[in-house]
């Protein structure tokens, strides 16, 4: 007998278009493994979810760049053809944004936590997360909002290259543009280049002390506040391949304790009032130890699947129980399971995992997402090899590389280049990353904060 409430339907909406994002397809597994009935709303045009066996329906999604209103439209449209009250699940921070909106409007078709409309728009935004940060006393990197092209220059020399430089709300930042919602800047002209286009991305720009890689830095916190503010179910993971390389997704994850990492987690979502599922990235600087929030998503990361405890008991099941009035189990953490994207970290996927692995992908009892998954991308990246390939034999030689040079009265240690080098990529994993056009990706797939 299942745990949830099986008569309340599930209906889950991606506005974003990414077929290969594996959080969704969790989610569909997830409670369709527990019996409950699960609508998607989301572009599923060559998307392996669609192959899933839990999956009830498939919806259309809302168009492109669509008003609050049209989004209200298409879901009180889905929630007529499904018949009863359902809980809805944003998958990604432009859903999560735009259901914080609608609630009343939304309601009582669909079962949604109880919080202020305007709070998962507040933590998305990169710059009021940095307020918000500083207000609560969480560790986040200096951050400095420049309001002219001549100050984002000047806030890139005081706080020190390479900056990070981030579109403030990457939802907005339009497709096909070349835009990416995060970029390393190595340069006071690349900052101010970047500001000149913040129209066009559609939101402010900021820059961010850099906080450099390292191994066992990256962390991760996936969690569901309930009703009460208590954090359920999730815990603190450690990201122990990156794609891109240092500075994307998590392709491979390890459920790893961290009292310093829960405790940062519990404290910003209590002292907000946050209700719901959330997922945070933290970096640890190498120099003083201290691990800094970079990122505040109000929605399931794609990887949440790692943290299903020993009572099966994950973050999305944990928001159907807890909104149907029904208790969450109290499960044993399984620290050490493991979490692979296995197209992003093929390799790694038959390394031996002691303590349990679970892949984004490929599953026993839901073999079709698994085998159109290696056919789609099989596709995917021999198309951008061709493309590769075609452009190589018709560009031109690149011009020589201009040489590093020290600025009159140049600060000690801080450098302008004109161009830099790209880093030397090695491995399976990286060469895919190379074939994929970053310009088209998620904001899950898009670079983090460092």
């Amino acid at each position: 007998m299942s745990l949830l409430d099986i008569r309340v339907p599930a209906v889950l909406l991606r506005i974003d278009r990414n077929p290969f994002h594996h959080g969704t397809l969790g989610a569909v597994r997830s409670l369709g493994r527990a019996g409950v009935e699960v609508h998607v709303v989301a572009d599923s045009t060559g998307s392996p979810v669609r192959r899933s066996r839990f999956v009830r329906q498939l919806h259309p999604p809302p168009a492109p760049g669509a008003s609050t209103a049209e989004i209200a439209a298409v879901l009180q449209g889905v929630a007529a053809r499904v018949g009863r009250p359902a809980v809805l699940i944003p998958m990604d921070d432009a859903s999560a944004i735009a259901v914080g909106r609608l609630r009343a409007d939304l309601a009582p078709a669909y079962l949604l936590p109880q919080q202020p409309g305007t709070l998962p728009e507040q933590v998305a935004d990169k710059a009021e997360l940095a307020e918000v940060c500083a207000a609560v006393g969480i560790p986040h990197p200096q951050t400095l909002v420049p309001d002219s092209a001549e100050q984002a220059a000047g806030a890139a020399w005081r706080l020190g290259l390479p900056v990070v430089a981030k579109w403030s709300r990457p939802w907005l930042v339009p497709a096909g543009s070349g835009l990416r919602s995060t970029v390393v800047v190595r340069s006071a002209r690349e900052a101010r280049e970047l500001f000149l286009r913040a129209e066009e991305a559609g939101s402010r720009l900021l820059l961010q002390e850099f906080l450099p890689p390292g191994p066992d830095r990256d962390w991760f916190f996936h969690g569901y506040a309930d009703r009460t503010g208590a954090v359920r179910a999730g815990g603190p993971g450690r990201k122990q391949r990156a794609w891109p390389r240092g500075a994307g997704l998590t392709a491979v994850g390890l459920w790893t304790p961290n009292p310093q990492v829960q405790a940062l987690a519990e404290r910003i979502t209590g002292e907000l009032g946050f209700r719901g599922i959330f997922d945070l990235d933290f970096r640890r600087c190498g120099t003083t130890g201290q691990y800094h929030l970079l990122d505040f998503n109000p929605r399931p990361g794609a990887q949440f699947r790692l943290f299903a405890d020993g009572a099966g008991l994950d973050v999305v099941r944990a928001l159907h129980l807890d909104l149907t009035q029904r208790p969450l189990p109290a499960g044993v953490p399984l620290a050490g399971r493991a979490f692979v994207v296995e197209n992003y970290a093929p390799l790694c996927a038959l390394l031996p995992a002691p303590r349990g692995r679970e892949l984004a992908w490929s599953a026993p009892d839901d073999r079709g997402p698994g085998l159109a998954m290696w056919a789609l991308w099989s596709r995917h990246v021999a198309g951008r090899l061709l493309d590769r390939l075609s452009h190589a034999a018709t560009a031109p030689a690149p011009p020589p590389r201009s040489a590093v040079v020290r600025q009159a009265g140049e600060p000690a240690g801080e450098r302008t280049t004109e161009r830099t080098a790209e880093p030397v990529r090695t491995g399976l994993d990286e060469e895919l990353s190379g074939l994929t056009d970053r310009s088209e990706m998620s904001d899950d797939e898009k670079a983090s904060s460092c």
